[in-house]
């Protein structure tokens, strides 16, 4: 029942709070109204002689806000992942709430960083459901990236009279439920993986007990092993047993001990990291750009209709929304294999790496449709964009932190998760130059630098195809030591 309790209270934290700056399309139309960088608009006159109020100035000034932002956020994420791995759950739980209370006004930045800190924490609670650790993962994501329609909530009510400064107000004081879930139904530590028998958590729960499970569990474990060979030594011939032992044998050399621990430095220099560092950052880059030039954009395309705008703007968020419907998707491409059996000689870890070709090339698939469909100046195919970067964006995160997870150790997830994100805010960094290129020398007209990212996009089919290889590659030396080992036997 706790489990259950810290699923569901973490998927509406995350509905209504981690990802709520993704909606930066609708707080837009609101700053717009509000007045914010009207400084920046200039009257021109026509052929015609008739004065007009050009706003690029304004639009090029809020999509720099969110540039910045993404790219300070991202850059800080690895000290948060270090922290996380460093002193918990609990302390990056408290510090992305005061980020919440006391900074959510002034900066946008503080506001995307601490919805990423709630995040990383609540995508440990997938170790609590082993046969189904992707998919939660994956539905966690779908909250992050529908938490952008409160944005659009906000708009709604300023629409109605409702000030800016009154909801931000009210959803700083939200904070009380963040305070109950770290303290309640969230660990002081990480939530382990495997997790142990008797595996419990919240307050008054001491780590000792923790430790004391997991060693049991452990001892149980080796126990069990040694009864199963004894018995099959009993009941078979021989033969059966020596390549019994040999299965077994080769089971626990693949099972990494603490004293074999992979080091962050050997994860870090690993082509696994390499091609998925790149894999984000391109797919990242894309998405972001987009969030900072759709409402340009659509102003461009609808000739500065502003009706047509907030329509369109509506139906993104709307679209947004239905992120958490698409989210288990990926989820259950990743756990598809969970209730077969092993294939002899392969470890869990092999098997879960296995299913993510599949994953990881529908997402990178998905991204290069987004970014045609965005290439291409059509006013209702933006509907088909918001559709496509709504999945893209569903899959991407939810998938990045199942392969960090699955890939490499479990104490180094929040450091190696946070160091891609850092790094690939150096290509986050290129959204400045790329918004002064498209202002002012290609006269507020990005399809050239739309076809240049899509271009870009095609390189993310290089981490799924390594994957694939690799998975390969270990599948074929399992079969030849198979048959050698069989070989052996017979002689």
């Amino acid at each position: 029942m706790h489990h259950w309790l810290t699923l569901v209270s973490g998927f509406v934290e995350g509905l209504c709070f981690t990802g709520i700056a993704y909606g930066w399309a609708s707080l837009v139309f609101v700053l717009k109204a509000d007045g914010y960088f009207a400084d920046h608009c200039v009257n021109t006159t026509g052929e015609d002689h008739v004065v007009s109020t050009d706003c690029s100035g304004q639009d090029d000034q809020l999509s720099m806000v969110m540039s910045v932002a993404s790219f300070f956020t991202n850059i800080l994420r690895f000290p948060f992942g270090f922290i996380f791995d460093r002193y918990g759950t609990t302390v990056v739980r408290l510090l992305a709430i005061a980020n919440k209370s006391a900074l959510l006004f002034p900066a946008l930045s503080c506001l995307i960083s601490s919805g990423m800190m709630l995040y990383i924490t609540n995508a440990q609670v997938g170790n609590l459901f082993d046969t189904r650790r992707s998919t939660v993962i994956s539905i966690y994501t779908g909250a992050f990236d529908s938490s952008a329609a409160v944005f659009l909530i906000i708009k709604f009510l300023h629409e109605r009279g409702v000030s800016f400064h009154t909801s931000f107000f009210m959803l700083s004081s939200c904070s009380i439920i963040h305070l109950f879930r770290t303290f309640f139904l969230m660990p002081r530590g990480h939530i382990p993986y495997p997790l142990p028998e008797g595996y419990t958590y919240g307050v008054g729960v001491s780590c000792l007990r923790q430790r004391r499970g997991r060693g049991e569990e452990e001892r149980k474990r080796g126990e069990m092993k040694k009864e199963e060979v004894m018995e099959k030594y009993e009941t078979d011939e021989r033969a059966v047993v020596e390549s019994s032992l040999l299965q077994l044998q080769d089971k626990l050399q693949h099972e990494p001990s603490h004293e074999e621990a992979v080091t962050f430095r050997s994860c870090v220099l690993s082509w696994f990291f390499l091609w998925h560092l790149l894999w984000v950052a391109i797919i990242q880059f894309c998405h972001f750009l987009f969030l900072a030039t759709v409402n340009p954009m659509l102003n461009r395309l609808s000739s500065g209709d502003q009706s047509q705008v907030s329509q369109y703007t509506d139906a993104f968020a709307y679209t947004q929304l239905s992120a958490v419907l698409c989210s288990p998707w990926n989820g259950l491409i990743l756990d598809r294999h969970k209730r077969r059996p092993l294939a002899p000689g392969e470890t869990k870890q092999e098997a879960d790496l296995r299913s993510f070709s599949l994953s990881l090339f529908l997402t990178s698939l998905q991204c290069f449709l987004f970014c045609v469909c965005f290439c291409c100046p059509l006013l209702r195919l933006q509907y088909l964009t918001f559709i496509l970067q709504v999945i893209n964006s569903s899959f991407i995160y939810g998938g990045h932190q199942a392969f960090v997870n699955t890939a490499f150790p479990a104490c180094h997830f929040g450091k190696l998760s946070g160091l891609m994100m850092s790094i690939s805010a150096v290509m986050l960094l290129l959204q400045l130059p790329v918004l002064q290129v498209i202002q002012q020398q290609l006269h507020g007209d990005p399809l050239y630098v739309n076809a240049g990212v899509t271009v870009l996009s095609l390189l993310t089919f290089i981490h799924p195809l390594h994957v694939f290889l690799h998975c390969r590659k270990q599948a074929n030396k399992r079969r030849a030591k198979q048959e050698v080992d069989d070989q052996e036997i017979k002689l």
